[in-house]
Parts: structure tokens; C-alpha cells; sequence
């Protein structure tokens, strides 16, 4: 049975397994990685662990684990400002291996709930135009698509009007 949880050094080896199946990039969305952390290393995951930490009033991550396994990551990023309005307020990843299972779709209805929780009227979901199954995820729990073209597919959830999950 899936559970979102915080990130947690006492998984560290199961994410390190997940974050080797994506293979060599920052393209593990949902876990708020940039170019200048040092995850492979203990001390350097840690500190990662503690910038997380310290950005809880700003974005909430949790990790999708089953049992002791990380299955992929999602990010509540809060409030409006134009990194939001650019990349969305939610982004989550679910690793190759566990990905046709719905539990992109599972974690994001829950991170919708805390979103409502948390007050928010309305949540902006970014995909890529070719991610088809990210759009298919988006899509059945709720989100319409903002019209026009670009280059990454724009999705607005009403959160309020949504039913809890």
C-alpha cells in the first residue's frame, strides 16, 4: 500500500536506488533537486535533506514510498509567485519501474486535499506537451487544460470545488 511520507535520511539507500534507475540528470520531478546538490555522497545528501527542510513554507515534498521502497516524489510549491505561475504548483516523478501503476494520479488527489487543507482556491499543474501520460494522470483527476499553444501543457484544478479524497 503506497504512503506519502517527508524525506528521510532513514531511506537514504532507497532513494539512492531510485535515483540511479532515472539514470544520470536532474529530471526526478516532485523531489526539488537542483544542478548544485550533491546527492551521491552522505554528508551532501543530507544537506539536501535540511535545504528541504528549511523550503517547508514554501513547498511541501513528500516521497511516494510502499514499504521501504521510494516508488517516486511529489512537491505542493505554495503560494503564487512566477516560478509557480511558470513550472506550477504541483510536479511529481514516478520512477520508470513503477510508473502504469496510478500512483501519480493517487499521490497528486492527495496532494490536492493538502492543498485545499492549506487553504489554496486553485492549483496550476505543468507537464510537458509530448508527456502524454502525465497529461492522461492530470487530466482524470480534475485538471482543464488553459487554452492556447506553448511549449508545456497548462492545467488548472479547481481545489476547492473538488471533492475530498
Amino acid at each position: 500500500m503506497p504512503q506519502l511520507i517527508s524525506p528521510t535520511w532513514r531511506l537514504h539507500a532507497a532513494w539512492q536506488e531510485a535515483h540511479d534507475e532515472w539514470g544520470p540528470g536532474l529530471h526526478e520531478d516532485g523531489f526539488g533537486l537542483l544542478p548544485t546538490d550533491d546527492v551521491e555522497s552522505a554528508k551532501g545528501f543530507s544537506t539536501w535533506l535540511d535545504r528541504l527542510s528549511r523550503d517547508s513554507d514554501r513547498c511541501i515534498y513528500r516521497w511516494i514510498i510502499d514499504g521501504e521502497q521510494i516508488l517516486g516524489g511529489i512537491a505542493l510549491r505554495l503560494g503564487n509567485c512566477d516560478f509557480n505561475q511558470r513550472h506550477g504548483h504541483v510536479g511529481y516523478g514516478i520512477r520508470p519501474s513503477a510508473r502504469g501503476r496510478g500512483l501519480a494520479g493517487w499521490a497528486l488527489g492527495r496532494m490536492v486535499a493538502q492543498a485545499r487543507a492549506l487553504g489554496m482556491e486553485r492549483v496550476l499543474i505543468v507537464c510537458e506537451v509530448n508527456n502524454l501520460a502525465s497529461a492522461r494522470t492530470i487530466e482524470s483527476q480534475g485538471g482543464v487544460l488553459e487554452e492556447g499553444p506553448g511549449a508545456v501543457r497548462r492545467y488548472w484544478m479547481d481545489v476547492a470545488a473538488r471533492p475530498s479524497s
